[in-house]
């Protein structure tokens, strides 16, 4: 029976402390760029704002599926 990408995930944000602060920072940008799309009146510094909270939010996805990844192929090893 093979494991999940999803059951992975909540075994390591159970259980690493990595995978936990890159999700944790995730979700940080996530609602930090919610609070931007409340904003009235967008000016150029919340629009830099913007697309650097999108790079981190992309960087810290593509960290947090390398090790899915190397999750996985370590279980299909075993």
């Amino acid at each position: 029976m093979s494991v999940t990408s999803d059951e992975i995930r909540q075994s390591l944000l159970a259980n690493d402390v990595e995978f936990r602060n890159l999700a944790e920072e995730h979700s940080r940008c996530e609602s930090q760029l919610q609070q931007l799309v409340k904003e009235p009146y967008v000016n150029s510094e919340l629009l830099v704002l913007e697309v650097t909270l999108k790079k981190m939010k992309l960087n810290l996805k593509d960290r947090m599926e390398m090790i899915v990844a190397r999750h996985q192929n370590g279980a299909r090893h075993h």
